[in-house]
């Protein structure tokens, strides 16, 4: 798709500086851009770019002054950054605007698909699935029985919505994501042994969630694995069964929750965090990265960890934690001396 630059500042409500008719059909940054690039400035620490980049337009605050002579034509708008976030957000969803039913996808004649939806190559809708409007599923996706599709939710290849799943409106699941497997529940047997518990719950996926690519979330032993409106899961999550994710809480990549744990509104997990089971942690809490979480966390709480506890007392003791082998030395010092 080839766009100009009057076009361009018309979507943007901003003023074009330099040719209006010039052509771009590709994005990029403002260092390594070439002829048919778009690009923005906002950072200060790039404006020597500006004179040196090859792009064919270049988004800029309406109070950018040019110190030397440019070659890219200018889009003047009150902020370049959020700008450029909107024709990033236009031009993926642009990108990946398909509709039609591929020839090699197999759909059981009992799912119910709505209007202006995309099936791709070779994936595979099974028995009474309902599926919204605009819901876009690309190559070789597994949806099983009774799923629930909301509208305008995109699937990319590879992911797997097992049987029961109910996922909201304007959900992504990225590739490789695997929703509603089965949690790991085994019973310990007398000879050793480990006998399986079935999972027979499901797992509800509320309105914008956004999965990322290979994680997993279990279905319920019984009832339900809840993930909240507006949740945003990195790459490689483990969510297992019956856990419970508040609305809005976002989570980063490694991290993992173990069973019917707990989880408030508005939550911002780092990566590589572990979560033991059965606990609650309360709305608006921030966990920093590689921390381990064995306990009740209060709302509004800021911790570190492992075990974690209060971030700031967790930065005071690390003064004395790295220092240890020089204070054990003083201490034996002054116990010699003392003659103790």
């Amino acid at each position: 798709m080839k766009f100009t630059a009057q076009q361009i500042a018309t979507q943007l409500e901003g003023t074009v500086e330099g040719d209006p008719n010039v052509e771009v059909f590709q994005l990029s940054k403002i260092e390594e851009a070439q002829k048919g690039s778009l690009t923005f400035l906002s950072n200060p620490k790039y404006t020597p770019f500006i004179y040196k980049t090859q792009a064919s337009v270049t988004i800029v605050n309406q109070d950018f002054i040019a110190e030397d002579r440019l070659s890219t034509t200018l889009v003047r708008v009150p902020n370049a950054y959020d700008s450029f976030s909107i024709l990033l957000d236009y031009y993926n969803k642009a990108k990946i605007s398909k509709s039609g039913v591929a020839e090699s996808a197999v759909i059981d004649p009992s799912a119910k698909i709505g209007k202006n939806c995309f099936v791709g190559h070779m994936s595979c809708i099974q028995e009474d699935v309902e599926i919204g409007n605009d819901v876009k599923i690309y190559p070789q996706v597994y949806i099983g029985s009774n799923v629930s599709i909301g509208a305008g939710t995109i699937i990319f290849a590879g992911a797997k919505i097992l049987e029961d799943s109910i996922i909201g409106q304007n959900c992504i699941i990225h590739s490789g994501s695997v929703i509603g497997s089965d949690g790991f529940g085994f019973a310990p047997q007398e000879n050793g042994d480990y006998k399986k518990i079935p999972q027979t719950g499901i797992v509800v996926l509320g309105d914008r969630v956004e999965v990322g690519s290979n994680s997993t979330i279990d279905r319920a032993t019984l009832g339900v694995t809840s993930i909240g409106n507006g949740v945003k899961l990195d790459n490689q999550i483990q969510i297992a069964h019956n856990v419970e994710i508040g609305d809005n809480t976002v989570i980063a990549a490694q991290t993992g929750i173990a069973g019917s744990s707990k989880i408030g509104k508005n939550c911002v997990i780092g990566g590589q965090v572990g979560i033991v089971g059965h606990i609650s942690i309360g709305d608006n809490v921030k966990i920093q990265g590689q921390s381990g979480v064995i306990s009740n966390i209060k709302e509004n709480s800021t911790i570190q960890g492992t075990p974690a506890f209060s971030y700031n007392d967790y930065n005071k003791s690390y003064v004395y934690f790295k220092n240890l082998p020089n204070i054990l030395k003083e201490i034996n010092r002054i116990i010699k001396k003392l003659d103790l």
